[in-house]
């Protein structure tokens, strides 16, 4: 369960957990949370599903990049 990665965690509980993963998703589009202050507010009440539908990143990439990565995704 480790490197298991929940959706529907804020983006910044995941990024605490897993601080290898921030710039993945900067990566993949998540521009804002190159931001520390962004990543500290929006972050912090955003999951990584909702974030990808405001970043209009489709869902299936995300979910491909994390698996390619070694992460397992709880939905």
């Amino acid at each position: 369960m480790h490197n298991t990665i929940d959706l529907k965690k804020p983006v910044a509980d995941i990024i605490k957990d897993h601080p290898e993963l921030l710039e993945i998703l900067v990566e993949l589009g998540f521009k804002p949370l190159a931001n520390p202050a962004m990543l500290n507010t929006v972050g912090k009440v955003t999951s990584l599903k909702s974030g990808a539908t405001l970043a209009h990143i489709p869902i299936e990439k995300i979910k491909e990049t994390l698996l390619m990565h070694g992460y397992d995704i709880e939905e």
